[in-house]
């Protein structure tokens, strides 16, 4: 894996939310290819964030499995009690736990229990992390939150999704200016359609080969390209990006 930005990486520590596999996994290995100690949140995954801990700690990186599930504020509290005790401190704080509804039903089928699902992960658990971060993380500190291109697509099945991803957006850009005077930089950063299972499932081939064609790069993101943005905006070179959107999708929109 491409190692940048050693130098200004190492000795910080990140959390990254949803670690356990797919993109989360991706960013948590190369941040501490990178130089960053990580903190491998999971929800219910255990046996996959302790193999990606091994994985790190094997080639040389700093890694801890860490339970919490992010729409708990006294779990996500706990996480942070978790990463400090492991490292010292916590520097960087990446919000990639999310969820997507499978067969992404219109807004009309959407039941209640998939609404509050989808809120609670997505908006809240973030709202639960970014508040902890503003009273923990360090001066000169990063947070990267996930929003979604589907919000400037706007496709049919998306509607709640979506909606919680603009929260995302809005949450960022104003917690930014809220941060004043901490050099704390909040972004967010908003995926393309990208190789993921979360991406996959429900979704038929013919519809999977119509959005890998999308883009003008026509493919699907995979989560290596994700976590290399990611790794830009925690890296020194990105600390004049702030409140900002970044849309990470080949062109697609």
């Amino acid at each position: 894996m491409t190692m940048t930005n050693t130098t200004s990486a190492s000795g910080k520590v990140a959390i990254i939310t949803g670690a356990s596999r797919g993109i989360g996994a991706a960013i948590a290995q190369r941040l501490a290819a990178d130089g960053m100690a990580v903190v491998v949140n999971y929800a219910s995954r255990s046996d996959e964030a302790d193999a990606l801990v091994a994985k790190i700690v094997a080639g040389g990186g700093k890694a801890v499995a860490a339970k919490a599930d992010v729409a708990d504020a006294a779990a996500v509290a706990a996480l942070f009690d978790t990463a400090e005790a492991a490292f010292g401190k916590v520097d960087v704080l990446i919000n990639n736990a999310g969820v997507m509804p499978a067969g992404l039903p219109m807004l009309a089928d959407t039941d209640d229990a998939s609404f509050d699902n989808i809120f609670d992960i997505n908006v809240k658990g973030s709202f639960n992390t970014m508040r902890q971060a503003a009273k923990r993380l360090q001066h000169g500190g990063r947070i990267v939150n996930f929003s979604s291109s589907v919000v400037g697509l706007a496709m049919p099945g998306y509607s709640v999704y979506a909606a919680s991803k603009s929260a995302i957006e809005t949450m960022s850009n104003i917690f930014a200016k809220e941060l004043r005077g901490k050099h704390i930089t909040v972004n967010a950063i908003a995926p393309g359609p990208t190789a993921t299972a979360l991406f996959l499932n429900g979704k038929t081939e013919e519809v999977i080969e119509r959005l890998s064609k999308a883009a003008p790069l026509e493919r699907l993101g995979t989560p290596d390209d994700i976590a290399a943005a990611v790794a830009f905006l925690v890296s020194a070179d990105g600390g004049w990006i702030n409140g900002q959107t970044l849309r990470a999708n080949g062109g697609i929109i």
